[in-house]
């Protein structure tokens, strides 16, 4: 069964055969080495569920990858430098991403919430960002978190989710090299630019050949002049009033937005990468400068599958504060949705399609991931403690074939989840469960959760004083239901809905989980 995937490079679907491929040529995939590099955050503000849709992709790309047998090796930047507002100019102008964020941070000051002890420190405001951006990640489920969590130390971490302020020396190493090969030059403003002439394949990934940018695509007449076109984008900018500055060979200042994972992603995956991945809206100008820096610096092939998921609007309409339909994962837990459901809604639209991200979708994403873990919890309870030897069914074996088969289809998410769910629907309709099938049925369910990632996993627990709270009302519920109060039993029952908790009656008395989404 061959993976096939969209890449943006061709503009077409193809297999997907990796670099070091694994020994059964039948099945490339199983023991392969597959490279995998994924644009992350810029850590000056919190990240959104439009920005975790694109880290969310990347993690499914990688899942499933591994059900096949690979071994990834994935690398997401956490970019600290700072840059501009306008990073989409080839100038780079606006204001410096970590003033923003420290006049932000100095409001939010005067309202009594201290969150940094020096907002005009921007390295403390970007670990406050980073330490943000991790906590949510890991909620989420991201393995490349995971992986950076078990790593032994800094410098392991660091080979795993790099921060551009720790490797400087390599950007200034690889502006050298592309100087020394014709590739980029000093302009008359003491800014090093990428001579975007210089490398014939300039357009490539996103059409933008230099006819279309002979206009420029900087905008700032000064910066023209100084340059051999107007496209050329800067590598280093010389700059006093820019927050984080470094000594550098063309005087102090700091890196360009795109040199910065040029220079990482070779030096932790090698000249040729596997895949890389990013919103749609990195296409152009981020990607394609990263194609010219990297193959002008090594003179290989940087990536051979590029793969970018759409933009995710919210009821039809594009993310802003200013309409009240703007989220981050913290908004989201604060109506009371659970990791799980959030992570469920942004994984189940094809990264290939726009997303319509609405509330309601969130509530039938949560009655989605429900309807598995209140089967696995079925399944569960019917093996107990007893040892049984799984004994599969056919319909598990259709399963695994038709979730598969979806996902080896440009990773068809949802033809995936409707085999999980057709499956689901017959199994849950037996009223009782031989322990052996079971058994077969938990395996099975863990295989496909392997890849969605949210039937097994923990929900998030109340705070300490609700859950004293709730463990009041259920046993004050208990009692009542010992005296036959049935109207006091239904009361706290409503009262502890009210605090997040879903009660269970069983033989062997009352349970509660937190519910996964509030009430619609």
């Amino acid at each position: 069964m061959t993976l096939r995937l969209y890449n943006t490079l061709k503009h077409e679907i193809a297999d997907f055969v990796p670099l070091k491929p694994g020994p059964d040529a039948a099945a490339p995939l199983r023991g392969a080495s597959v490279s995998l590099y994924t644009c992350g955050p810029t850590v000056y503000d919190l990240a959104h569920i439009g920005n975790f849709r694109a880290f969310l992709f990347a993690d499914l790309l990688r899942r499933v990858l591994e059900l096949d047998g690979a071994n990834v090796h994935q690398v997401m930047n956490m970019t600290d430098v700072g840059h501009m507002t306008d990073d989409a100019q080839a100038d780079g102008s606006g204001e410096d991403k970590m003033a923003v964020a420290a006049r932000r941070l100095k409001e939010n000051k005067k309202t009594g919430v201290a969150q940094v002890e020096n907002p005009d420190d921007p390295y403390q405001v970007a670990e406050y960002f980073i330490t943000q951006f991790l906590h949510d990640a890991r909620q989420l489920g991201l393995r490349v978190v995971g992986d950076y969590d078990a790593a032994a130390d800094a410098a392991a971490r660091e080979k795993i989710m790099p921060r551009p302020t720790h490797y400087i020396a390599a950007f200034i190493a690889m502006i050298e090299k592309l100087i020394a090969r014709g590739h980029a030059y000093v302009g008359t403003d003491g800014v090093v630019y990428y001579d975007i002439r210089s490398f014939p394949a300039y357009g490539c990934l996103s059409g933008n050949v230099l006819e279309r940018l002979s206009h420029g695509a900087g905008g700032r007449t000064a910066s023209q002049a100084a340059k051999k076109h107007p496209a050329d984008f800067f590598l280093w900018k010389p700059d006093a009033r820019h927050l984080m500055r470094w000594p550098s060979p063309w005087g102090e200042g700091y890196p360009g937005w795109h040199i910065e994972c040029s220079a990482m992603a070779t030096q932790l995956l090698g000249d040729s990468l596997d895949l890389h991945t990013g919103g749609e809206d990195n296409i152009f100008p981020h990607h394609e400068c990263e194609i010219a820096q990297s193959e002008g610096a090594t003179g290989h092939p940087f990536v051979r599958y590029w793969l970018h998921t759409r933009h995710l609007m919210v009821d039809g309409t594009k993310m802003s504060k200013s309409k009240g339909n703007f989220f981050t994962i913290r908004d989201l837990l604060a109506k009371g949705f659970q990791p799980v459901v959030i992570r469920y809604a942004l994984i189940t639209t094809r990264y290939r399609e726009p997303m319509n991200f609405t509330l309601q979708g969130l509530h039938d994403a949560a009655a989605g991931v429900t309807t598995l873990r209140d089967l696995a919890a079925r399944l569960e309870a019917t093996l107990g403690w007893a040892e049984a030897k799984p004994v599969s069914a056919p319909e598990d074996v259709v399963l695994i074939n038709d979730f598969r088969t979806a996902l080896h289809d440009d990773l068809n998410i949802a033809g995936a989840v409707g085999a999980v769910y057709t499956w689901a629907t017959n199994l849950s309709k037996q009223r009782k469960f031989a322990p052996d099938r079971a058994a077969a049925a938990l395996a099975c369910l863990r295989q496909v959760d392997g890849v969605l990632g949210v039937v097994f996993t923990p929900l998030l627990m109340p705070d300490a004083a609700t859950e004293t709270q709730i463990t009041a009302l259920m046993a004050q519920r208990t009692q009542a239901r010992n005296d036959k109060d049935w109207a006091r039993s239904d009361t706290l029952r409503g009262e502890l809905s009210a605090l997040g908790v879903i009660v269970k009656d069983t033989p062997t008395g009352a349970t509660w989980t937190p519910r996964l989404a509030p009430s619609a």
